[in-house]
């Protein structure tokens, strides 16, 4: 008899047949000075550190694995999420362009010294939470103006984490599909700048600035690693700018195997496996309310740059069910023996809960098997987010 946890579970996986080691195809964001202009723009900002690299060799142990390490983003600056390293990159590019600087001046003092230059501007977005809150910070640090419109659902936490940074917030009648045209038609009626994470035809500049300035979290992740080579990484998607942007810089290092790449996606809210079950080599879009609890990842269309990158580079496409997301934010939480511990939000802890189930329940063990899931596997992770909604995570958690 299946007892209620298993009763709610549900994983899909599609194997991706046309994978190839070269996903880059004629898109390029891992030029070696661009990845160099990153880490220094990112060093640059005032109160920079490194997110932890977190060892988990007891969870290792128990499931059968080498290595199972997750990068704990909730300690990026104060904003409990990956996502200013986009934000504020792509920013500074904008701004920098806008003051006619040299691609050496990329860093926060040089551009913030000439602050005075580019007060008038006024960045825009639509966003679940993180992104924009990840602009807001920006645009405060950079004393500019930002304006964000959250989707319907939107909880009160999120608006006001992004009210705290000064942003002009508001909720929108819509999904977030339908507030990025929202935003989008806002940006064209006042004159602001369209700073979002996704990108469609015509927009692909700004979009692929934030991916180059998601490139941080492996260089961070790879030095510390202090020599380990994944085997797996998952990661998780919304509109798939993090995990392309991920994929892309593990492809540039051509001397090293590719790793089994596997993106995981809410059942909910599943564009990227949808668009890879149809067949045809095209984004195709989610519609409707895109139920899930991982917020984060409640996107109906593929970013067009992204979707370029993982239809030809993932090796699978899993949908999970939002049960996945809580197991996986109650075993972090809850460390095995002597493994830290980790605050992980709905969409940052889906990927551990979906490796726990694949690696510890014999129903999935045909998926497992096809990702080579073996004794020497060694798994890198992202735990995307913290708590950015306390009380949701107290209720999972607790």
């Amino acid at each position: 008899m299946m007892n209620t946890f298993e009763k709610k579970i549900r994983i899909e996986c599609h194997l991706n047949t046309s994978v190839r080691s070269d996903c880059l195809s004629s898109i390029d964001l891992t030029a070696p000075e661009d990845i160099i202009a990153v880490t220094r723009f990112h060093q640059s900002i005032p109160g920079y550190s490194p997110t932890p690299l977190i060892k988990l060799p007891e969870l290792a142990k128990k499931l059968g694995v080498s290595e199972l390490l997750i990068k704990d983003e909730s300690q990026r600056f104060d904003l409990n999420a990956f996502k200013v390293l986009g934000a504020s990159y792509a920013m500074a590019k904008v701004i920098k362009d806008e003051l006619g600087l040299d691609d050496a001046e990329l860093t926060f003092d040089s551009i913030s010294s000439k602050a005075q230059s580019f007060r008038h501007l006024t960045f825009t977005t639509a966003t679940d939470g993180n992104h924009g809150r990840a602009v807001a910070w920006s645009a405060k640090k950079f004393g500019c103006n930002a304006v964000v419109y959250m989707p319907k659902g939107s909880s009160k936490a999120r608006l006001e984490a992004i009210q705290k940074y000064g942003a002009e917030v508001s909720i929108v009648e819509g999904n977030y599909d339908e507030t990025v045209l929202f935003a989008r038609r806002m940006a064209k009626e006042n004159g602001w700048i369209l700073l979002q994470d996704t990108s469609w035809q015509g927009y692909e500049i700004i979009p692929a600035y934030i991916m180059q300035g998601y490139f941080m979290l492996l260089t961070e992740a790879l030095e510390q690693a202090k020599g380990i080579w994944p085997t797996h990484v998952f990661v998780q998607a919304g509109v798939g700018s993090l995990a392309a942007s991920l994929l892309a810089f593990l492809c540039s290092f051509v001397q090293k195997i590719k790793p089994v790449f596997t993106l995981v996606e809410p059942v909910g809210a599943p564009c990227f496996f949808n668009s890879i079950q149809a067949g045809d080599g095209k984004p195709h879009r989610v519609r409707g309310d895109l139920k899930t609890i991982m917020a984060g990842l409640a996107c109906g269309k593929p970013s067009q740059i992204g979707w370029e990158i993982l239809k030809t580079g993932t090796d699978a496409f899993i949908i999970c069910s939002d049960e996945i997301a809580r197991s996986g934010m109650r075993i972090l939480g809850n460390p095995s023996g002597d493994d830290k511990h980790v605050i992980s939000g709905e969409s940052g802890a889906v990927t551990l809960g979906l490796v726990y189930e694949l690696l510890s329940n014999a129903k999935y063990r045909d998926i497992k098997d096809k990702l080579h899931l073996k004794s020497d596997a060694k798994i890198l992770l992202f735990s995307t987010e913290g708590d950015t909604d306390p009380e949701h995570y107290r209720k999972v958690v607790w």
